[in-house]
């Protein structure tokens, strides 16, 4: 019986994704004829990572409008990025990566693909903890410090972590070159380098759940921060919880999740919630206070 409840989950949770990420990129005109949208809409960040030369983006990254007002001539900060970014953390955590991430929905299908006998896929690799510290590494070189001080001679910065690594990025590209016969004989050696990282982004995804969302995403980075203190959060009954390990089992991410219920890898994408047989896990916003706040009242009904 928990298996199947977790198996409808799981398929509710790839509706959800492919809900939102078709949503997000429905610009259907631009997947034929090889142009981005350029509407009002594209002045507003999407929550997940999702590349505003997606042929078919309705909104822009985050990280590439946080990129944009780093590294502009004269302005290096953005009330509107900057809030929206903290805004979502605060609020969600890292159940954006989980939910509503279309580059992260991208890594779940292909994490499916079923690997020859002799393999295995993995959770985790060896040095986890010092590989997962890397994507605060992109996001503080990459994305804050080279755009803002590595600047040309009208005192531009480049978006140094979209220009070179960000992988959504190419996948878009691809997209965009496919409708672009221009474009498609204007791609030069960069475009190659990033299609290098695309295919070691792919390969991996195929072995190891989510490796680009645990290793490299700097929005990943910022939202697991946020995983410690937003307002949607995991607890744990620990009257009900026995510590049987259980959640950790049916977590891809292998999170002991008893002991760190809100560790900054943890997507929410509520495996564990719905495979405890105890019922010991709690979702939702900040559901001690309401917990409190209730049993509170009932005391106070009682007496």
């Amino acid at each position: 019986m928990a298996k199947k409840r977790l198996a409808v989950h799981r398929r509710l949770r790839d509706l959800v994704q492919l809900i939102i990420s078709f949503a997000s990129n429905a610009y259907l005109k631009g997947y034929f004829n090889g142009q981005i949208y350029q509407g009002s809409s594209k002045a507003l960040c999407l929550p997940g990572l999702n590349c505003y030369a997606c042929p078919g983006a309705l909104g822009s990254c985050p990280i590439g409008s946080l990129q944009a007002v780093i590294g502009s001539r004269g302005r290096n900060l953005s009330l509107y990025v900057g809030g929206f970014i903290a805004g979502i953390g605060a609020i969600f955590g890292r159940l954006i990566c989980g939910w509503a991430c279309p580059f992260g929905w991208f890594q779940d299908l292909l994490y499916k693909i079923p690997l020859p006998k002799k393999w295995t896929k993995k959770r985790r690799l060896r040095g986890e903890k010092y590989l997962s510290l890397f994507r605060y590494l992109v996001l503080l070189v990459l994305v804050i410090l080279l755009p803002m001080f590595v600047v040309d001679f009208i005192g531009q910065g480049s978006p140094w972590y979209c220009k070179w690594v960000c992988p959504s990025g190419t996948l878009s590209g691809l997209l965009l070159l496919a409708g672009n016969a221009p474009l498609r004989g204007a791609a030069g050696w960069l475009f190659a380098w990033k299609n290098l990282i695309l295919l070691i982004t792919i390969i991996a995804s195929i072995i190891v759940y989510r490796p680009f969302c645990r290793y490299v995403c700097p929005l990943g980075a910022i939202y697991g921060a946020a995983n410690h203190f937003s307002l949607y959060r995991l607890e744990i009954d620990t009257e009900a919880c026995t510590e049987c390990g259980i959640c950790q089992k049916v977590c891809k991410l292998d999170i002991p999740v008893w002991q760190t219920p809100n560790s900054s890898a943890c997507i929410r994408c509520g495996d564990c919630i719905v495979a405890c047989p105890y019922s010991a896990i709690k979702s939702g916003y900040r559901t001690e206070l309401k917990n409190r706040i209730k049993l509170s009242t009932v005391k106070y009904r009682s007496s």
